[in-house]
């Protein structure tokens, strides 16, 4: 099984699905295909259909898009518990994924991750003055608010212990870094989300994954 990933510093949608199989205790290769290159899109169009990342090659077929994987990996490993347990929780869930998936277009363009703005070091950015971004950060921290309110007691992340959700929240996190996002100008006003967020950019296996980017930068 191998995972084609965009290059790590910056390639937020390849984390994902990467943070997932991790979790899942999957032993698979990760290739990395060098993005913003005159070749990129015939490189990836070798391994996955849609000529973008990621793409999960296993079983002689390929999975593409970052939320199908996860999916895959919530079948093929339901003793990972990727998403909560718990009904109501499982629904929301999968509604706040789906959300971060589809929406949210002014934070991914204006706060958007590249060679210039990496998610790993010590590179920092100012925080875009536009109004549709500043809709964006406010409904991230209100969604982050609610469900940690609603069904994080039982540990740091957004349902308590890690799921899907987290996966896909995790490049957030990496963007308000860069960009400098202070929280509780957008309505976190007792530090709810930024606990969040830290708890995410302290996780073990984005840790994992920031010394990979980092050795990947090293290496050229």
């Amino acid at each position: 099984m191998k995972l084609v990933i965009g290059d790590p510093a910056y390639s937020t949608w390849s984390l994902r699905p990467w943070l997932v199989l991790k979790r899942c205790g999957a032993d698979f290769d990760t290739q990395i295909v060098r993005l913003n290159r005159p070749d990129t899109f015939e490189e990836i169009r070798k391994v996955s259909p849609n000529g973008k990342v990621p793409a999960l090659l296993v079983d002689g077929d390929v999975v593409w898009d970052s939320l199908s994987i996860a999916v895959w990996c919530a079948e093929r490993w339901p003793q990972a518990g990727l998403w909560p347990a718990e009904p109501k929780a499982r629904w929301l869930a999968r509604s706040a994924v789906c959300e971060m998936h589809s929406a949210f277009g002014a934070l991914r363009n204006l706060m958007g991750m590249g060679p210039d703005h990496p998610m790993i070091g010590d590179s920092r950015a100012e925080t875009p003055d536009d109004p549709a971004l500043h809709a964006d950060l406010r409904r991230m921290v209100e969604l982050w608010r609610d469900l940690r309110g609603r069904f994080g007691a039982g540990g740091p992340y957004l349902f308590g212990a890690w799921s899907v959700a987290d996966a896909f929240f995790t490049p957030v996190a990496a963007r308000m870094r860069h960009f400098q996002v202070d929280l509780t100008a957008f309505g976190d006003v007792d530090g709810v989300a930024a606990a969040y967020r830290d708890a995410l950019l302290n996780d073990p296996l984005f840790l994992e994954w920031t010394a990979m980017a980092e050795q990947d930068l090293a290496a050229g």
